[in-house]
């Protein structure tokens, strides 16, 4: 029998500490031979990214030993930091940015040298004995680093320039008889979800590009993950309909694969990304989104036929298909995120690995609710409802729930009803959660997320304001115990909501911008003009950039704030939090400020993870006047 108790003071086996201790984040799996290879990053070990090796019997092994970290920093977030070929293994290290190789098990030995480069997304040319990739060359101190496509001697590590003229570079694939290289651009200001270039070009007998070729893209068309049928046609994703659909590119003619309303790529935060790989020449496994949820498919090359592989999962990143094998990372609403095998001749599905090792009953798992609603512009936006959910307690009647909304980074990203335990963390102790699929989000096509061109701090912030009154409106929720987060342009999304409205009453901002300007002064290349797009040019609209920063206007923001802070955030930095909690301080207004040491944009570390999960809620139990079940060390809160 369940017991009767108020929101938010119910007791849940989905601990914080379970949520760090006994999970990692995995990715990047590939496959060499009959070995399977993928990364783990792993908060119990201060977030180092592991590299893991399966052999055909099943046993596992770290090819990486302590201290190694196998992250690039090339556009800082990094993607596409390893490649195997012929068991051996070549990966990017984090502490020093140069690459190494790992042969027969031993231990890893550096290939390049101590130079100011970083290395991302390589490619094997065999035929030539070298490595192809992108390369970052931070030479030159407080200027913008260089990005180029450059080639790697694997017997001296020599590294040499093959292209160079182009703000970034991204996907180089080589062509399977090794002949022509492929490969995206794009200027600034456009990111590559705006506006790349496909190329290619032959290879010279002395390795050198030639007639070079731009093939599809633009400014206003977003291709990607190129890539080479293996009878040696070029394939790829554009938006040039509205929406990432799959392409091929045949005796000079772009040809539609399969045209539907549907999303078969995605913003390129960071390298290596893929949604479709050759099971034949004939055929194409790929995972697609379609109204914010993920689908497995297979596609007939000679029919167009589109057929749906039936699977629990809503949110896919498919890495490899392999003999009629698929992997991918597969998260379903009620299942964690496991490294999954599917056969595509008996349908059998295999978990080659967990995230973690949970013992919780999926009976403490509140079950999402995809809505649409009306927003301020007479569009329809999007989320995941989650309502309060625990089989042990109920509230006392006529209580509603408080209401947490969450505004995703990005802001580009999406999210989906896939099972996130950090929002059962939530839902289990008697929180409702709205997690906001708002205008500029991935997954609805290209107007949709244009509706946030020039506009953010606008539609972002309306669309989720609306949201929680939608769901106020429906009596779901308590109107006056409304509270929002998100993290780095979620977190600008909380800050402006907090700041300009006063429909939230309490706001979480984990590393979020507060200072606009200060963002498009101080971050790094690959986003240094992002905002011309989202905002307007800079400094020629200055005036427009301090309109929007929360900063800026802290004489109208008169309620609660949390705010929590990586020190070494190259992204977001630090002074950006600093300067909202001071004036914050200087008003009155409840504020507290976790600054973590170690940690950059993102936290890594388990125990910084779990105090900041957990000081979150201690905060919201202070400012809505409820206490926590969960014993948690105190937070400072100032003004309170």
């Amino acid at each position: 029998m369940s017991q009767t108790m108020p929101y938010g003071t119910w007791t849940s086996p989905i601990t914080a500490e379970l949520i760090v201790s006994k999970t990692v984040r995995l990715g990047g799996l590939s496959l060499d031979g009959d070995a399977l290879y993928w990364l783990e990053s792993r908060p119990a070990e201060k977030g180092r990214t592991v590299l893991v090796r399966r052999t055909v019997d099943g046993e596992t092994q770290d090819v990486t030993p302590p201290p190694f970290n196998v992250r690039t920093r090339v556009h800082e977030y990094g993607g596409g930091s390893y490649l195997v070929d012929g068991g051996e293994v070549y990966f990017s290290n984090f502490s020093d940015q140069r690459l190494y190789r790992v042969r027969s098990g031993a231990e890893p030995q550096p290939l390049t040298a101590e130079l100011p480069l970083r290395y991302a997304d390589c490619v094997m040319d065999r035929a030539r004995h070298r490595l192809i990739c992108v390369c970052e060359d931070h030479a030159t101190p407080n200027e913008e680093p260089l990005n180029s496509l450059a080639s790697i001697d694997l017997e001296t590590g020599k590294v040499q320039t093959l292209c160079l003229n182009h703000d970034f570079f991204a996907s180089p694939c080589l062509s399977p008889d090794g002949a022509r290289l492929a490969w995206l651009t794009w200027e600034h200001p456009r990111m590559p979800w705006d506006g790349t270039e496909l190329w290619v070009a032959h290879i010279g007998p002395d390795g050198t590009l030639g007639d070079v070729a731009c093939v599809a893209g633009g400014p206003a068309e977003s291709i990607f993950q190129p890539e080479w049928s293996p009878e040696g046609v070029l394939t790829f994703v554009s938006d040039r309909s509205g929406w990432w659909n799959l392409y091929q590119l045949r005796e000079g003619q772009l040809q539609a694969l399969s045209p539907m309303e549907a999303e078969f790529g995605q913003p390129q935060w960071v390298f290596g990304m893929r949604t479709y790989a050759f099971a034949s020449e004939h055929e194409i496994v790929c995972a697609y989104i379609q109204n914010g949820d993920d689908y497995l498919a297979r596609l007939d090359l000679h029919t167009g036929d589109l057929i749906t592989v039936p699977t629990p999962f809503t949110a896919i990143t498919l890495y490899a298909v392999e003999q009629g094998q698929v992997f991918f990372l597969g998260v379903a609403p009620d299942r964690q995120a496991a490294l999954l095998r599917l056969s595509l001749g008996s349908s059998a599905l295999d978990s080659i690995k967990e995230t973690g090792d949970i013992d919780v009953d999926a009976a403490y798992f509140s079950t999402p609710e995809a809505l649409a609603f009306p927003t301020f512009d007479g569009s329809m936006a999007y989320g995941i409802f989650y309502p309060p959910h625990n089989p042990d307690f109920a509230a006392p009647e006529g209580e509603k729930p408080p209401l947490l909304v969450i505004s995703h980074g990005g802001p580009t990203g999406a999210t989906s009803s896939a099972l996130s335990l950090s929002i059962q963390y939530w839902t289990s102790r008697g929180f409702a959660v709205f997690d906001v699929n708002y205008g500029g989000s991935t997954g609805y096509g290209r107007p949709y997320r244009e509706r946030l061109n020039g506009q953010w701090g606008i539609v972002d912030v309306e669309d989720c304001i609306h949201g929680a009154r939608y769901l106020v409106e429906q009596g779901r929720v308590d109107g006056a115990r409304l509270a929002i987060r998100g993290g780095s342009a979620g977190g600008y999304t909380t800050l402006a909501a907090l700041t300009f409205h006063d429909v939230f009453h309490a706001g979480a901002s984990h590393y979020g911008i507060g200072d606009l300007e200060a963002l498009a002064r101080d971050t790094h290349k690959f986003e240094s003009r992002y905002l011309d797009g989202l905002i307007g040019s800079y400094p020629a609209q200055a005036a427009l950039y301090q309109a929007r920063s929360p900063l800026y206007h802290t004489e109208q923001l008169s309620c609660p704030v949390i705010f929590f802070q990586g020190a070494e955030d190259p992204v977001v930095l630090p002074n950006q939090a600093q300067a909202m909690v001071a004036a914050l301080q200087g008003k009155g207004i409840p504020v507290a400020y976790l600054e973590f040491e170690g940690e950059a944009h993102g936290f890594r570390q388990a125990a910084n993870i779990r105090r900041a999960l957990e000081a979150e809620l201690y905060f919201y139990g202070c400012i809505f006047g409820f206490m926590p079940a969960d014993t948690i060390e105190p937070v400072t809160i100032e003004n309170l």
